[in-house]
């Protein structure tokens, strides 16, 4: 008996969607596209934060000497390297051989022929034992006090803005879906509340022959339920054809950049709870509209 009732509060909630269909559907539209703008900002920062564990590897120090430092002054550092505790390894790339990495480059091969002398300085790449921040940090302090030092950069400091960023943007995200969710169940609410009203009379004579309170609110609470996860199909939709816009013309980019980037849509788990979470937060506000109108009408 409970299922039969469940199954009727279903289907009654599904003809109602049927019965005005222009405006189940502009309702659902909405909701779709108020909920496909965190979908498609949460996949943004997915994608961003892959293809940035992709590119950090092990975070290295990079020594970059004086200009004109001997050979002498060279082979004394790499003694104290190879000494070092913390160093795990270390390689050293003359400016010559920097020079020709450069000039095989894209499009650098006539500039760096145009040069009247080598500009770049001779370096150091240096793998730490420890990549905790820190410690890398210490390292890099210590290498500006050697006297043949110029410059000490720290591959993980872009790391670091970039995971700054990205809490930053977690942060917008999740005030971005509250204020959106609200809205979603603004949006519920006064539905429900317009069902609730043009459908007085059915009510009265429902309370008259005894159904329950729980017998009257199941069907609004499905269609709620019914217009939030098909709003959460629609965002689902539209992130998923915004993605495949953008990858069509992505590829050509990347390439001109050498770089494997794309676009990936949102995992299988993430697509569950979006259409969970939005079911729930059109059910919220049919349970909230319903206790709040639903007492008002008495035979």
């Amino acid at each position: 008996m409970w299922l039969s009732h469940h199954w009727h509060a279903f289907f009654l909630a599904l003809r109602r969607l049927v019965d005005s269909p222009l405006a189940s559907l502009l309702n659902i539209i909405v909701i779709g596209v108020a909920f496909s703008l965190p979908t498609g900002v949460y996949m943004l920062l997915g994608n961003v934060q892959s293809f940035s564990g992709q590119l950090s590897g092990a975070p290295q120090l990079n020594v970059f000497l004086k200009l004109g430092t001997g050979k002498d002054a060279i082979e004394k550092l790499k003694s104290h390297l190879k000494q070092h505790p913390q160093i795990a390894s270390f390689r050293f790339l003359s400016k010559d051989k920097a020079l020709e990495q450069l000039k095989q480059k894209n499009g650098m091969a006539d500039a760096v022929n145009s040069l009247t002398r080598n500009p770049l300085p001779d370096a150091f790449i240096i793998d730490a034992k420890s990549i905790s921040p820190e410690t890398l940090k210490r390292l890099r302090t210590e290498m500006l006090k050697w006297p043949d030092s110029k410059h000490v950069q720290l591959d993980s400091d872009w790391m670091e803005r970039l995971n700054a960023l990205l809490k930053l943007g977690q942060i917008a995200l999740l005030i971005l879906t509250a204020l959106l969710s609200f809205a979603l169940i603004v949006v519920t609410f006064n539905t429900i509340r317009l069902q609730i009203l043009t459908k007085r009379n059915e009510i009265e004579v429902s309370k008259l022959i005894g159904a329950t309170s729980n017998f009257i609110r199941r069907p609004f609470l499905y269609f709620g339920a019914i217009q939030g996860v098909a709003g959460g199909a629609i965002a689902w939709l539209i992130v998923a054809l915004v993605i495949n816009l953008i990858n069509s013309e992505l590829t050509n980019l990347v390439q001109l950049y050498t770089v494997d980037f794309q676009l990936h849509h949102i995992s299988f788990e993430d697509s569950i709870s979006l259409l969970l979470f939005s079911s729930w937060l059109g059910w919220a506000g049919s349970w909230l509209s319903v206790a709040s109108h639903l007492w008002q009408i008495e035979p």
